[in-house]
């Protein structure tokens, strides 16, 4: 499997909304595409007019798993990128 990014801006109206997306992503890759598809980490991001986004790390065999995995959940994938490398300066930040 390749790394990818994944860019989904305004994708979600509230925290909640984004929840339960989440919680059909993960049954979804872990259940009917484990093979193909492995969700790493998002990260969470507020866009204009208080929705919110993501900005994802996944696993899979292809962008087109990717965008495959995007449809069946309902939620966007606006941006698939392969990640060549990983440059760490600094480990994440503590979850606030």
């Amino acid at each position: 499997m390749k790394t990818y990014v994944i860019t989904r801006a305004n994708g979600w109206g509230s925290a909640a909304e984004l929840d339960a997306a989440a919680a059909v992503s993960a049954r979804i890759g872990n259940e009917e595409m484990s093979d193909r598809v492995r969700w790493i980490r998002s990260y969470v991001t507020r866009h204009e007019g208080g929705r919110l986004g993501t900005v994802c790390v996944y696993q899979a065999t292809s962008p087109e798993a990717v965008r495959e995995h995007a449809r069946r959940v309902g939620m966007p994938a606006d941006a698939v990128t392969e990640i060549t490398d990983t440059v760490i300066i600094r480990p994440d930040p503590a979850q606030a």
